[in-house]
């Protein structure tokens, strides 16, 4: 294919991409302030409310590998459609639990539904699929700019869900999922339209030509990969540990607003301007990227991290104070996420980005499960001003690595990095 070729090509799939986020979007919200609701509620205790962080993102974490094998063996169009499609089994097992009263099955459910966010984070290294002379923080940044759409609306049809929810009789509280539901069947169909010619499979051939040996896609080569290209072991471990400090305060704000006062209205605020700091300022830190070097926008994230764990914190009795916070919550998490996914992306060679793409999104999955695991004891022995303080401790540990790192690049420049230098 000729060079203007694949840059039409790649508009055209970021494009895709993008609809398909939007639309995968609206399932965001649902699954972590409702979700942690009805843990509450069908558990009998808050102990168990962060059960749905946990079991979203550890079903996130375990469908990724599997996610993105298939899309190294059939394309990123079947991976994709089949992360939505499942996404729309867990939200329909959601409304069933509720109805039953049973709580092993919505943790089934909230496992189902994680396979929608392995989906969407893959979604984002598709955009990066294509080899072009494009710099790949804006194209990946753009696509995760795209799920601002449905994420902040979703936590805001909150209300218009449950008068949904109760003209078909199903249970409080899972109103929202039907939108959940409708919105993921158009994310499948956009998905397994809209991607032919399959971006991955295109980079595929293009690599096919250039390699006389057919790569091995497994764990064991994916952490082989990891010890040659140390760089790139700093990404995974940046953008976990940001996944598991955002992950662990985010899923007991919904907990401590409603048990100082707020209405689920409230709760639907402040979870939207989270999801807005998550995802509508990623094309700045996408360019940021670009411009200064993904380690120093790392860092950069970081800083923001601290100040908005510092005010949450601090401020925990005050809802505007933890609505500031948790929007910075979500403004660090993206510059982190943002720039630590576009530096494994030029950290590996190409026949092996696929690869260690998805055992990254296991990793900052798993990191996240264990962040929502421990939060709720965590309250319970602390409150939520000790949560936010104890975060910390990830936060500074990626501070230090990052200093480290540059240091490491001033020693080693060739080492670890394909083609995008960082910034010292």
């Amino acid at each position: 294919m000729s060079e203007n070729g694949l840059e039409f090509l790649q508009k055209r799939t970021v494009r895709t991409l993008a609809l398909g986020q939007i639309l995968g979007g609206f399932g965001l919200g649902s699954t972590l302030s409702i979700g942690a609701l009805l843990a509450a509620e069908l558990s009998g205790t808050v102990a168990w409310s962060g059960a749905a962080a946990t079991f979203s993102t550890l079903g996130t974490a375990v469908w990724a590998i599997p996610l993105a094998r298939l899309a190294f063996a059939k394309g990123r169009r079947i991976a994709l459609a089949l992360g939505a499609a499942l996404a729309i089994t867990g939200a329909t097992l959601v409304i069933t639990a509720a109805a039953v009263k049973f709580f092993p099955l919505l943790l089934l459910a909230l496992f189902m539904l994680g396979a929608g966010s392995a989906a969407s984070l893959q979604a984002r290294f598709a955009a990066t699929d294509i080899p072009t002379n494009k710099k790949v923080g804006k194209d990946l940044s753009l696509v995760v700019w795209a799920t601002t759409i449905g994420a902040v609306t979703g936590p805001n049809l909150f209300g218009p869900g449950e008068v949904v929810g109760n003209w078909l009789g199903l249970p409080e509280l899972t109103g929202p999922f039907v939108f959940t539901i409708a919105a993921q069947m158009l994310a499948t169909t956009v998905f397994w339209f809209g991607l032919r010619p399959d971006p991955l499979l295109v980079a595929k051939q293009i690599a096919a030509d250039k390699l006389q040996t057919k790569p091995k896609v497994s764990l064991s080569s994916a952490f082989s990969t990891l010890r040659q290209y140390p760089v790139a072991a700093y990404a995974i471990i940046s953008i976990a540990l940001s996944h598991m400090v955002m992950v662990a305060v985010m899923s007991m704000t919904p907990v401590h607003v409603t048990s100082h006062g707020g209405s689920l209205v409230v709760v639907g605020f402040v979870i939207s301007l989270h999801i807005l700091g998550m995802y509508a300022f990623a094309p700045l830190f996408g360019m940021l990227s670009d411009k200064i070097g993904p380690v120093k926008t790392i860092l950069t994230g970081q800083l923001i991290f601290v100040a908005a764990l510092m005010i949450a914190g601090l401020g925990s009795e005050t809802h505007d104070a933890v609505t500031l916070g948790l929007f910075l919550l979500g403004l660090g998490w993206s510059a982190a996420t943002v720039s630590g996914s576009a530096l494994l992306t030029v950290s590996v060679p190409d026949e092996q980005k696929t690869n260690v793409q998805g055992l990254s999104d296991s990793l900052m999955n798993l990191s996240g499960a264990f962040g929502g695991a421990i939060a709720g004891s965590l309250v319970a022995l602390f409150m939520f001003t000790g949560l936010n303080l104890i975060t910390l401790v990830p936060v500074t540990a990626i501070i230090v690595m990052s200093v480290l790192v540059r240091n490491y690049r001033k020693t080693h420049p060739s080492v670890g990095i394909q083609d995008l230098p960082i910034s010292s």
